[in-house]
């Protein structure tokens, strides 16, 4: 059966709203098996356990809030983009960016999804690293 623009919407719905809960079962629940996933400005991962891993390394340096969600979708329900707001604060320095002391930051920033059979195939997520590290620094 092939998804659905509305389907679609639900889907990603339900993984920003798993994000900002931090529920990682939910979040994962969400992906395929094999997701392939594009991180800002780095390489790609693939599998659920990469994400999970990639999720932990998150949750320990950051806290964010997404907000002002807007999710479009192509006609056929196979890809979905979402622009949002990201508030956030800096917990723990994370390996090759400044020192963290709980510095608040707030950035616009987009994700890009491809959908298979009711579950996320790829999550690519962008922002400007370059003006976080200002806000950060």
């Amino acid at each position: 059966m092939p998804d659905t623009r509305e389907q679609t919407a639900a889907l990603i719905g339900a993984y920003y709203a798993a994000f900002n809960a931090m529920d990682v079962e939910a979040i994962l629940a969400c992906l395929d098996d094999d997701v392939a996933h594009d991180i800002n400005q780095g390489s790609r991962e693939v599998g659920k356990a990469a994400f999970r891993a990639f999720l932990g390394r998150m949750d320990h340096a950051y806290s964010e809030q997404l907000r002002d969600i807007a999710i479009m979708t192509s006609p056929d329900g196979k890809r979905a983009a979402a622009e949002f707001i990201v508030d956030g604060i800096y917990k723990v320095a994370d390996e090759g960016f400044p020192a963290a002391h709980g510095q608040s930051y707030n950035l616009p920033a987009g994700g890009f999804f491809e959908i298979a059979n009711g579950k996320i195939t790829r999550v690519s997520v962008y922002y400007n690293l370059t003006e976080w590290i200002a806000q950060v620094s």
